[in-house]
């Protein structure tokens, strides 16, 4: 027996952005819309309002996803993304915020219990912050982390190093010890081909050695080796002094 539900099947965005924006009103900065999604930039200010007024007026019940995009040549260089879906519409909505490392973000942890791992991430990973956050501690890298990853803006080695000691029975903090130099890479493509010359190809300006030509006698073996043998044993060795003398007398 199939299943109804009373989402529809495709959803269909005509309309959505008109409706959408004029809701919004002052707290809209942009509007766009790409591969068939609507995508939303609001006033940093206005982010929990604006996201309240799309839940409880327009039907996009659920928060799935914070996400984090850093562009380091802008003034505010961080965009804070919120993936909206609407279960009765069977659409989403991306609505987003720019911020820059001092300036926070006001939470959704009010509206959605969920945003409190999510904006914890964005804040791990970016280093963005969010005022009303209670709970803003990292959860993806280690304790005594420094920096964040997403920046980049940190060493490729890394500060510190953790191992599990035998002799202290826990686990030890200790510094990076490369078992290797560290080597770079130029990431050309091969079919280009490096600027400078990789090694053995300083072989290939040496003009080849000449290796004289040598006849070697074959050798024999089987039968034919075992009859020479043979006969190097009945062949009689050359006859003694006294009996020349015998013969020519």
């Amino acid at each position: 027996m199939p299943v109804l539900h009373s989402a529809p099947k495709f959803s269909v965005i005509d309309g959505i952005a008109d409706t959408v924006s004029a809701a919004l009103g002052a707290m809209l900065v942009s509007l766009k819309e790409e591969h068939g999604e609507i995508v939303l930039t609001v006033q940093r200010e206005s982010i929990e309002d604006a996201l309240r007024l799309l839940r409880d007026n327009h039907e996009y019940q659920q928060l799935m996803e914070i996400a984090g995009v850093d562009y380091p040549q802008r003034p505010e260089r961080f965009e804070v993304v919120y993936m909206l879906l609407s279960v009765t519409k069977n659409h989403r909505l991306m609505v987003k915020v720019a911020t820059d490392e001092a300036t926070p973000v006001p939470t959704v942890t009010t509206l959605w219990p969920n945003a409190g791992w999510l904006e914890r991430e964005v804040f791990d990973m970016y280093g963005v912050r969010f005022s009303g956050n209670s709970d803003l501690r990292r959860i993806l890298t280690d304790y005594g982390f420094e920096g964040h990853p997403f920046r980049k803006d940190f060493p490729l080695t890394g500060y510190t190093e953790l191992r599990y000691s035998e002799e202290e029975k826990r686990v030890v903090y200790e510094p990076v010890e490369l078992a290797q130099d560290f080597r770079s890479f130029d990431f050309m493509s091969p079919w280009e081909g490096a600027d400078y010359i990789l090694p053995g190809d300083e072989k290939a300006a040496t003009p080849p050695v000449d290796v004289p030509q040598t006849t070697a006698k074959p050798s024999q073996t089987g039968a034919g080796a075992k009859a020479d043998e043979k006969a190097a044993k009945d062949t009689p060795a050359d006859p003694p002094a006294m009996a020349k003398k015998e013969e020519g007398k």
